[in-house]
């Protein structure tokens, strides 16, 4: 069954000196009530200039370790306690009032009603689907479809498969799964992993041998024979992230636009050539940069490298080893296939 991502705010450590470090947005609200189709993104850029640092100005609890939920009809304040911007959170609804704490709290509605941090519609099929895989060997070496029902070449939704491979034991879903594009460092030309584009999944029946019968539940397009099987990522649709800086130095690259267009605009999914080795985590927030063009010099006659110019920013929403998911969340200008990306 999905379930869908939740929004949370980041509660936890010790509060910090504020008011130096963010930068409150010009004509900013004193007060906002949340409304349905609201996220934490577009929230934070009311009241911030960064929007990235909502967690910083947040009235924090050093002892609750659980993250709270925003809904609509709550209301978000501007206070200054010491001197430093602090948001407060008054729970909306009939029949309550006042400042709420941010302590554990039985809610009568569904956590489902929870605003996200940003457009769920827009990274949905990567959340569910699209799976990054090391590599070829690591690919191929997994179980694949041998034939399908009445000995059908292509299978949809409904039909029976038959699957060569030992499967993974008490897994009884899997997805289905086609190699797409192969992506390789273009500084390093380190192979960082391959694309799996999702075709469906399919539910295990029976298995005899080596031999696996499945069921196919969903899939977007024809499942055919060679198709691989790779276990269901619960993890894919239970993550919960919030708007946050890299912990280490990041400077990569937007290698790929999953969705086959070459230019990039906001709310468009790109791959970048950086994943959890290099420290990032899902809600790390990026700048964008033009990488600046060269130039002949008509004075010295020499080239001349103009220099990169930010244009936009980015949530990584998914990562794997060496590769992650990102959403535009922002652009100037047109972003393009090796523009730069930073910490913001």
């Amino acid at each position: 069954m999905r379930k869908i991502l939740l929004v949370t705010l980041l509660l936890a450590g010790a509060q910090t000196v504020l008011a130096d470090v963010v930068q409150l947005k010009e004509g900013h609200p004193e007060r906002y009530t949340v409304v349905k189709g609201d996220t934490l993104w577009a929230i934070s850029g009311k009241f911030l200039n960064e929007p990235w640092k909502w967690p910083e100005v947040w009235e924090l609890n050093p002892q609750i370790k659980n993250p709270h939920l925003i809904y609509p009809g709550d209301q978000i304040a501007l206070v200054y306690i010491d001197g430093k911007p602090q948001l407060q959170l008054s729970r909306g609804g009939a029949g309550s009032s006042g400042t709420v704490k941010l302590s554990p709290k039985v809610r009568p509605i569904s956590e489902a009603q929870a605003i996200p941090t940003i457009p769920l519609e827009t990274i949905n099929s990567f959340l569910l689907s699209n799976r990054i895989v090391d590599s070829t060997e690591q690919f191929e070496k997994r179980p694949y479809v041998v034939a399908g029902q009445a000995q059908r070449v292509v299978s949809g939704a409904g039909d029976r498969i038959y699957v060569q491979g030992r499967l993974e034991q008490d897994v009884p879903t899997f997805g289905i799964f086609r190699p797409g594009k192969r992506y390789v460092d273009p500084n390093t030309q380190e192979v960082l992993g391959i694309n799996a584009d999702g075709i469906g999944s399919g539910q295990v029946l029976a298995e005899e041998g080596n031999v696996a019968t499945l069921a196919v539940t969903q899939s977007n397009q024809e499942v055919r024979i060679g198709d691989r099987l790779l276990p269901n990522e619960e993890r894919a649709i239970n993550s919960i992230f919030t708007p946050s800086e890299p912990t280490n130095e990041i400077s990569g690259l937007i290698l790929d636009v999953p969705r086959g267009v070459t230019q990039i605009g906001a709310m468009d999914v790109v791959t970048l050539n950086k994943g959890i080795r290099d420290g990032l985590s899902p809600g790390n927030v990026l700048a964008i940069y033009k990488t600046g063009e060269t130039v002949h010099d008509r004075v010295s006659g020499q080239p001349v490298k103009i220099p990169d110019e930010r244009a936009g920013l980015l949530m990584v929403f998914r990562t794997y080893d060496k590769l992650s998911y990102g959403l535009v969340l922002s652009a100037n200008q047109q972003l393009s296939v090796l523009d730069k990306v930073r910490n913001p």
